[in-house]
């Protein structure tokens, strides 16, 4: 059997916020890659706005670097589990994967997730423990606890053996030593143990073609790109191919242009063959995992299985009164082809009709991964409505199953009794409890995902911002019943439409928590604060003073407002009810009731009671 040794294909993966961006990034300054004259930005391979803002990878990237004679190509992946539908296609396209484990964290929940796809696919791997510079880094104790999540995932032996690699990608250093003090400023620990650890792609090029779709991209020049391996023989520009479809039809195809990735840049190529990582366009409704053939011996490869979607909210078109006045897209024909266009490029997303019309129920992997479906959409010129998030129930075996997550809390000691309070009131088991020192502890628990919707906020509140939690989807268990884990208050609902006024705040924010600053438009049905109590309050939020000319004593008193809350958009889609919506558009995020009129919707409180 022949291998071309010069090339390595790898994955980087790693928990969120553990470096993998970063240390690609000095994987591409520190080989023979870049002309001299190019200026590298920080975490360069995180392209897309939203991914610089927040700090983390949505969307896997392909690059090569070039070192000595060898081009090691690699792809950057996604480390929240939201996002897990990019990792799994991924891993069929490498044989080896770069593990990343923060010096201090340690092992995380997507350390687990993204580790356990890995060695599901019987990939070679190396560990690198990353922010070895820390203060407080625990680099023998981190390796430890890798080598026991490895053994708890059922590695074989050979995975056992995996060779560790020290580094701290911000500094561009790394060594094979734990010693902080000996990291050298270089990569070359980290290629080296590429090359001699990674196997060579088996040279196949000789045999019929087949090359498979792991990711899909769309260029207004080409259209649709494919981008996958070719696992087996050679593909050149202007080749007569044969597509196997996911439904078992076979479609023919001309190779109009083939891309190869090299550092940052996606180039064209004439010829790829057996092992190489390319693009693929002609073939306008080609889907991930279909296979690329030789058109006279078309055989397909298995197809990518990509986990479910665990949670569900329905989007429509914006039906409040200020419909319109932002947005370049409001109507529900302009809404439902960017759904669906989404579906081009993201396989673990489901769109699916409603009864009603200019409504679609949108199906992901978590609360991040569709918040930032409608970030991207707001900010491109959409207008929505968007309901609470609701998870998706599962017939198991003849039983209704629900999903639960695996949750990570680390947490100064002081908040540790308030967080298993609170998480055993949203039916959190708590698994484990162990303190890390440092005055912290971290605490381990199984909890409905219905349980934690709306729990972040809490979550932050009852730890003032020290504590850290993490979850990743684990199972499918038994419903829980005869338990409501929603919202327990209820809100202040203006009564009509016109400006807030200081007045009418400083007459009702005792009532509860006020989301609205005083010269804000609203209007009937629109929600603007949280009552104290269980049950919803109209208010006239615009009321003004009467204006009279006797100056009463004392009323120059300077008027006393709380501060509003201001809620960004998951704690917007977070806080809402049943019955409620939240409006998004590109200048707002507005919450409101789903009945408008105040008579209408005191009536169906009042037939809901009776029933």
């Amino acid at each position: 059997m022949k291998f071309r040794d010069d090339i390595r294909n790898i994955a980087i993966i790693a928990h969120v916020d553990h470096g993998k961006t970063t240390l690609v990034n000095e994987m591409l300054k520190q080989s023979d890659t870049l002309d001299e004259h190019v200026q590298l930005d920080d975490r360069a391979m995180d392209t897309n706005a939203i991914e610089k803002e927040r700090g983390i990878t949505i969307l896997s990237k392909n690059t090569a670097v070039r070192y000595g004679d060898k081009q090691i190509n690699i792809l950057d992946t996604p480390g929240h589990a939201d996002f897990g539908g990019e990792v799994e296609r991924i891993m069929r396209m490498v044989d080896g994967v770069l593990l990343v484990v923060d010096a201090l964290e340690g092992t995380m929940p997507q350390t687990r997730f993204v580790l356990k796809k890995a060695l599901e696919q019987h990939l070679t791997p190396i560990v690198v423990i990353n922010k070895i510079d820390r203060p407080g880094s625990r680099p023998e104790e981190v390796v430890d606890e890798v080598l026991d999540l490895f053994i708890e995932l059922g590695a074989d032996e050979s995975q056992l053996d995996f060779p560790v690699v020290y580094a701290s990608a911000l500094n561009g250093t790394s060594s094979y030593d734990s010693d902080p003090a000996k990291q050298e400023h270089t990569m070359v620990p980290v290629f080296d143990t590429i090359l001699k650890t990674i196997p060579s792609p088996i040279d196949n090029s000789d045999e019929p073609l087949q090359f498979q779709v792991a990711m899909l991209d769309y260029n207004d020049y080409v259209g649709r790109v494919g981008i996958g391996r070719v696992f087996r023989g050679t593909i050149k520009v202007g080749d007569s191919v044969s597509v196997m479809k996911l439904d078992g039809t076979k479609k023919n195809y001309r190779v109009t242009k083939l891309f190869g990735f090299f550092g940052l840049q996606r180039l064209e190529i004439n010829e790829a063959k057996a092992g190489d990582l390319v693009a693929v366009s002609g073939m306008e409704d080609i889907n991930v995992g279909e296979t690329v053939a030789d058109s006279t011996t078309p055989e397909a490869l298995p197809i990518l299985r990509i986990d479910e979607p665990t949670l569900q909210m329905t989007f429509g078109t914006n039906t409040s009164p200020f419909a319109g006045q932002d947005g370049k897209f409001v109507t529900a024909r302009q809404l439902e082809l960017r759904l669906k266009s989404e579906l081009e490029t993201d396989v673990s997303l489901r769109v699916d009709d409603t009864d009603l019309p200019g409504s679609w129920v949108v199906s992901g992997r978590g609360e991040l991964h569709l918040s930032i479906l409608i970030e991207t959409l707001r900010r491109e010129g959409y207008e929505l409505q968007a309901s609470r998030p609701e998870v998706i129930y599962r017939d198991v075996d003849g039983e209704r199953c629900e999903p639960f997550e695996s949750v990570q809390i680390d947490t100064p000691e002081e908040y540790t009794g308030s967080i298993i309070d609170t998480l055993s009131q949203r039916k959190g088991e708590m698994t484990n409890m162990e303190s890390t020192g440092n005055n912290q502890t971290r605490l381990t628990f199984i909890a409905p995902s219905r349980g934690l919707i709306g729990y972040s906020t809490e979550f932050l509140s009852l730890t003032r911002g020290y504590g850290i939690m993490n979850h990743t989807f684990s199972k499918y268990m038994p419903v829980i019943k005869n338990w409501n884990p929603g919202r327990h208050k209820g809100t202040l609902v203006s009564i009509n439409a016109g400006k807030v006024t200081t007045y009418a705040i400083m007459a009702v924010q005792d009532r509860g928590t006020i989301f609205t600053d005083a010269g804000t438009e609203v209007y009937e049905g629109m929600i603007i604060g949280e009552n104290s109590r269980e049950n919803d309050i109209s208010v006239n939020i615009t009321r003004g003073r009467n204006q009279t000319n006797v100056r009463a004593a004392g009323s120059e008193d300077i008027a006393k407002v709380k501060s509003p809350r201001k809620m960004s958009l998951e704690e917007s889609l977070e806080f809402i009810n049943e019955d409620e919506y939240c409006e998004i558009t590109p200048e707002h995020v507005r919450l409101r009731k789903q009945i408008l009129n105040t008579g209408l919707r005191e009536k169906e409180a009042k037939k809901r009671k009776r029933n």
